[in-house]
């Protein structure tokens, strides 16, 4: 099911782009929908954005993990098409009630391959890129930076620091104090599973005085608790702005619910413990979706088995044929499911799925 060609080249959704990611918002990553024949589904692709958009998201990152990076092989050749695809679904659903939106390409590759594909987000209406650094796994960080500032001149830069576990790298706190001098840096992901790591972007961030540069967690480890926290750095204070995760690619009007009841809760004087059970529950979750049990090796398919649930997606299907569900990936999410009602936006869903389908 395809929509009608993008009628102009840029998106008219205009957004201050900055304020919008400092006001801390919940921005799902947008998985890649198959069908079980492994070929593109894009009507359950429209569903999904739409799924997001009456969620109440704050954006949409596309092209990015979730989105399975090999969606760039040109043998699959669908990295554009599912940036259009997005964008338009974006524009349309939001035609009649307008409201700020940022939608956030994923970009990968060397310099070269990454210019690229930051022009094609800005052709296509996107208003940042997230930038991953899995090409440069073996190269010093100097020549990294310079990679960095290079894309940051074609569109607004949002950083990531992603788990080795899935492709990432360490990085040393000057490069990030470096890279937080970056002009055109609007907002760091911070999704290293580390605790040690996570302070270094934190302090970098804040030591380098960018109050303009909008802190993100990715760390789905501990979603909770970084967005709780007061981090305090030279003599200042901040929290953590909001989330871009692939858990909240599912589930995704209680993520916004969340988030929202977390920044009245950050403005107390006290924080309730029960914050604390909270965050260990949503970890116990993620674990169970994730695979945590297997080093991530079914990440992707537990994220599509919730949706797939539902009825958003019709498969767990990946592109690649070794990625699937793991044993007892599945019975570890139906439990998990059935202990955290409170996380679980099923009647949400089932309420809506219709409108939602094209």
């Amino acid at each position: 099911m395809k929509l009608k060609r993008l009628p102009r080249i840029r998106s008219p959704l205009s957004l201050d782009l900055r304020r919008h990611l400092r006001a801390g918002q919940a921005i799902p990553a947008l998985p890649l929908a198959l069908n079980r024949r492994r070929e593109w589904d894009e009507a359950s692709q429209i569903a999904l954005v739409r799924y997001y958009l009456d969620a109440g998201a704050g954006g949409l990152a596309v092209g990015v993990h979730s989105t399975q990076f090999a969606i760039r092989d040109p043998k699959v050749g669908l990295y554009a098409p599912i940036l259009q695809l997005a964008s338009l679904a974006v524009e349309l659903w939001l035609a009649e009630a307008p409201r700020e939106f940022v939608l956030i390409a994923g970009l990968c590759g060397r310099t070269p391959q990454a210019l690229r594909e930051a022009d094609l987000a800005n052709a296509l209406g996107y208003h940042a890129g997230l930038l991953s650094l899995g090409a440069w796994a073996d190269d010093p960080e100097k020549k990294i930076l310079a990679h960095c500032r290079a894309v940051a001149r074609e569109i607004p830069l949002i950083g990531f620091y992603l788990q080795p576990a899935v492709g990432g790298r360490v990085f040393s706190y000057r490069f990030w104090r470096e890279f937080a001098e970056i002009p055109e840096l609007v907002a760091v992901k911070i999704a290293p599973f580390n605790r040690y790591r996570t302070l270094d972007i934190v302090r970098a961030v804040m030591e380098s005085g960018r109050d303009d540069v909008a802190l993100y967690t990715g760390n789905d480890d501990n979603i909770i608790a970084d967005l709780l926290t007061p981090f305090s750095f030279g003599g200042r204070t901040r929290h953590i702005d909001g989330g871009l995760l692939g858990q909240w690619g599912m589930w995704t009007s209680r993520a916004v619910e969340l988030l929202e009841e977390i920044k009245k809760v950050r403005a107390l004087p006290d924080l309730p413990i029960a914050w604390l059970g909270l965050n260990a529950a949503l970890t116990d979750a993620n674990a169970a979706i994730f695979d945590a049990a297997n080093n991530f090796a079914g990440c992707l398919p537990g994220i599509h088995e919730v949706l797939r649930r539902q009825g958003l997606m019709e498969s767990t299907a990946c592109l690649d044929p070794r990625e699937k569900l793991s044993p007892g990936q599945a019975a570890e999410i139906t439990r998990v499911t059935r202990a955290y009602p409170w996380l679980v936006d099923d009647k949400f869903v089932t309420a809506n799925l219709d409108r939602w389908r094209p």
